[in-house]
């Protein structure tokens, strides 16, 4: 596996990251059409994006950076199929090398479904096991996502 970044993407590398995400994120939070997808994509501001690219160049995962509110933010997604294997923290050691801090909003129930059915697995111990501090006092709670805050901020030395 090897991680790549991009600020251009082509046609086929965003319909690939709009299906994984659609695959891996519950059922609320997809696209239903690749031009909703498009759209959330363009109005992000100062976008980069992770690959996790498999041997065939495969994308495996995907983590994006942005600018929101003053703040660095980040969205993060690892294929089902590959996960609890150390790759997820792989990419995210990847992403955390090109910022001093990164901010998301975190699930951290497992009501939710995906796409397929299957229920939605919180990665919030995920982030705490990789150095985020979580702010539960900063929450969104709406009909679509109940989620808190996470934050990790680079060790000065």
């Amino acid at each position: 596996m090897k991680v790549v970044q991009k600020s251009i993407l082509s046609e086929t590398e965003k319909k690939k990251i709009w299906q994984l995400r659609n695959n891996e994120y519950p059922l609320q939070l997809g696209s239903k059409t690749f031009q909703d997808f498009e759209m959330y994509l363009d109005n992000l501001k100062n976008l980069k994006h992770f690959f996790l690219l498999d041997q065939e160049n495969e994308i495996k995962g995907w983590a994006f950076t942005f600018f929101r509110n003053d703040e660095n933010w980040f969205g993060f997604m690892i294929d089902s199929q590959i996960q609890r294997k150390g790759y997820g923290t792989f990419l995210l050691e990847e992403m955390k090398n090109n910022f001093d801090d990164l901010n998301g909003w975190v699930i951290h129930h497992e009501n939710d479904k995906k796409q397929n059915g299957e229920n939605y697995k919180s990665p919030l111990l995920f982030y705490i096991k990789n150095g985020f501090k979580v702010f539960s006092d900063f929450r969104i709670e709406n009909e679509i996502i109940s989620a808190v805050k996470i934050n990790w901020k680079k060790k000065e030395l």
